[in-house]
Parts: structure tokens; C-alpha cells; sequence
């Protein structure tokens, strides 16, 4: 009488149903995930400019050192035309004080960031700066651009 060893029998060493099982593929395919990875970043590094205050000012030069803070501030902008801005919004120029109440969240502490474009009147740009400086608001500053030489 012979014995069959592991299966070894008529039926060649295959399971019942004449199919093989193969191994489960454990490697992991990251070519579509650099790719992804790869488009967010031209994506991130073309729009990353475009996040910046949306108000269209031709800022002026200097020579002064930037300021230091920890938290962004508040930036009201004053365009050419003379039209007033708390970041993205317009507002009257006598509105600048009641607003500014509204979202400080700092209170009178609050650092404020004033960009008046290079071609705007001067004299609209001290009306704002005095309105606020006469609330309470004491943390006020000028935002140009670093001169070139």
C-alpha cells in the first residue's frame, strides 16, 4: 500500500477546484501619492501670494526695520481713490473707529497695520490714523515697502 506525503497525489498538489492561491501583495505602490503630493505643492506655492491682504495698494518705500509680533494684525488700507478698508471690506472713513471696537480683540492693545497707497492723499491717510489714535488705539503703524537701492 503507498502512502501519499502533503497532498502529493493524483491530483498534482493542488487544492480541490484546480485554482492557486497566490500571496497577497504587501508593498505598497506610493507613485500615485507623490504625484498628488506634487500638484498640492505647485498649487500651495502658485496661490500662497494670492493670500495676502486683497486690497490693491502701490505701497511706498523705506528704509525703516520691519516690526516684530506674534499675532497678525489688523490692517486698514487706504487706496489712491480714497477709499477706506478694514482688511477686505470697505467702510467710510467715519466708520473706522466703530469697527475697529467691533473686532478688536485685543481692545485698545490691539496692533494696527495702516497701508496707504503712495498716489493717495496724505491728508486722508492722517484723517484715519488721527481717528483712530484719538478712540484709544495707540499701537498704530505704517506699512511701506523695503527701499531698494
Amino acid at each position: 500500500m503507498a502512502m501519499q506525503v502533503n497532498g502529493a497525489g493524483s491530483a498534482g498538489g493542488r487544492r480541490r477546484g484546480g485554482r492557486r492561491h497566490s500571496k497577497p501583495l504587501s508593498e505598497i505602490n506610493v507613485t500615485p501619492f507623490v504625484d498628488v503630493m506634487l500638484v498640492l505643492l505647485i498649487i500651495f506655492m502658485v496661490a500662497a501670494p494670492l493670500l495676502t491682504v486683497g486690497v490693491p495698494i502701490d505701497l511706498p518705500e523705506s528704509q525703516a526695520k520691519p516690526l516684530e509680533g506674534d499675532k497678525e494684525p489688523i490692517t486698514i488700507s487706504v487706496t489712491s481713490a480714497g477709499e477706506v478698508f478694514i482688511q477686505d471690506t470697505e467702510i467710510a472713513p467715519e466708520e473706522v473707529v466703530a469697527k475697529l471696537e467691533a473686532i478688536a480683540a485685543n481692545g485698545y492693545d490691539e496692533r494696527i497695520f495702516v497701508r496707504g497707497d503712495q498716489d493717495a492723499d496724505y491728508g486722508t491717510i492722517m484723517r484715519v490714523m488721527g481717528r483712530i489714535n484719538a478712540a484709544g488705539y495707540k499701537r498704530l503703524g505704517l506699512v511701506t515697502l523695503e527701499e531698494q537701492n
